[in-house]
């Protein structure tokens, strides 16, 4: 029992060290399946069991399916280029105010469209956003989107679909969750941009172009603007009748392609092949991995853990779970620390306070390092599609300086009203 014990332990930690550190420069994907496909041959989970973590993730693989699918669309019919002309243009020849412009817009989209799709939807938009200002270093503005993307996922309940993760069925009323989380949210996001303002300093003082010509915006280009606009509509309605995301998300995105495709009368293969297709057995691999965690028996030493420290000061559980939550979700990344967290959360049915903690850890936490969020590996995969590389080292560098006020802030600010 021991050794089947050490040794499911063992291959998900190998495989989730080669999600983070891409041994070989092999895709995160290989890993995550790797330890899943190993778990089943070594009969530490049965098929059965494997297939049930798989389906576990289903309406995550739809809703990832449908913002690609978006962001293809659009980028393939000009609307980034379209919006990041007028960017530019906004912006009037000054670095900072391109860079708070993009930090803007960056929250608007998570907020109401959650954090997948700004790393998804708008990389692509900022990186031609920089290339139209003629900005000779565009990181500083690519790194709002993996950011921001953490920083302001928990204003509401579709920000992130980890919120999903750690509440399960028993998500607060809209009505709860504003009071509880906004001022917690708002230091988030002020702290984290006045943050990487500071560590992008020297980079922001470059010169870009004042006046840029904005292309013309086709027929089919407008629809993909509506289409990203109606699928927004659609997940706050889905979200307020308490539906899950994925499918809506999925069907809006599909409409809005098939609209594309009938207007253009191109085959539908042309938009298909280019999407990242990996994300989707990467985030089967980790479901799986923590299908077999489960099973070792770690949520119900977790949910002990919680009850005990609950009953001896409910304060001190929450500052624990936020802040160890935070750093696990660098470790291991914050799907599977949210998965675990939150059955660990329900089973142990902790009060507000400590959930509230918890989620913000799972939610913020991963702004330390580039694979602590689901988010963030898209935006990695995007990065790559533009031609664009960050190294592990610098972007935690960053994270570092950036992520623990921001975490800090937040939780004290949740305690405190608490």
């Amino acid at each position: 029992m021991v050794s089947a014990l050490a040794a499911t332990w063992g291959i998900a930690a190998l495989a989730t060290g080669g999600v983070i550190l891409r041994p070989w420069r092999l895709p995160e994907a290989i890993w995550a399946v790797a330890g899943a496909a190993l778990l089943v041959l070594a009969g530490l989970l049965s098929p059965a069991d494997a297939m049930r973590g798989v389906a576990k993730g289903t309406d995550v693989y739809l809703f990832l399916i449908g913002m690609m699918l978006l962001a293809e669309v659009a980028c393939r019919e000009g609307l980034f280029d379209w919006l990041a002309a007028h960017a530019a243009n906004l912006a009037r020849g000054s670095a900072v105010r391109l860079f708070t412009l993009i930090y803007l817009v960056g929250t608007v989209v998570t907020v109401f469209m959650s954090n997948d799709a700004t790393a998804v939807v708008l990389t692509p938009a900022v990186a031609a956003a920089a290339r139209a200002a003629k900005a000779e270093k565009p990181l500083p503005y690519l790194l709002i989107c993996a950011f921001i993307a953490n920083a302001a996922s928990f204003v509401l309940p579709i920000s992130n679909p980890a919120n999903l993760v750690i509440y399960g069925s028993h998500m607060p009323p809209l009505l709860e969750w504003l009071p509880r989380y906004s001022v917690p949210s708002l230091l988030s996001i002020v702290a984290t941009y006045l943050l990487l303002r500071v560590t992008q300093r020297p980079m922001l003082r470059q010169a870009i172009a004042a006046e840029v010509e904005v292309p013309v915006l086709s027929l089919s280009g407008r629809v993909a603007g509506s289409g990203i606009i109606v699928t927004a509509g659609v997940l706050m309605t889905a979200s307020a009748l308490g539906w899950q995301l994925g499918l809506p998300t999925c069907v809006a995105a599909l409409a809005t392609a098939a609209s594309v495709v009938l207007l253009e009368r191109r085959a539908p293969l042309d938009i298909l092949r280019d999407i990242s297709w990996g994300v989707l057995p990467l985030v089967a691999g980790l479901f799986v991995l923590v299908e077999a965690l489960d099973r070792t028996g770690v949520i119900g030493l977790l949910s002990t853990a919680l009850r005990a420290g609950g009953s001896w000061s409910l304060r001190d559980t929450a500052w624990a779970n936020g802040v160890v939550i935070a750093f696990a979700s660098n470790i291991m990344n914050n799907l599977p620390a949210g998965l675990i967290a939150g059955k660990a959360i329900q089973a142990a049915q902790s009060p507000p306070l400590v959930t509230g903690a918890a989620l913000i850890g799972v939610d913020l936490g991963p702004n330390l390092s580039v694979t602590g969020s689901l988010a963030t590996i898209l935006w990695l995969s995007a990065l790559r599609r533009e031609g664009l590389r960050v190294s592990e080292i610098s972007f935690l560098k960053i994270g570092l300086l950036v992520m623990p006020l921001a975490l800090v802030l937040a939780i004290a600010a949740l305690v405190l009203g608490g």
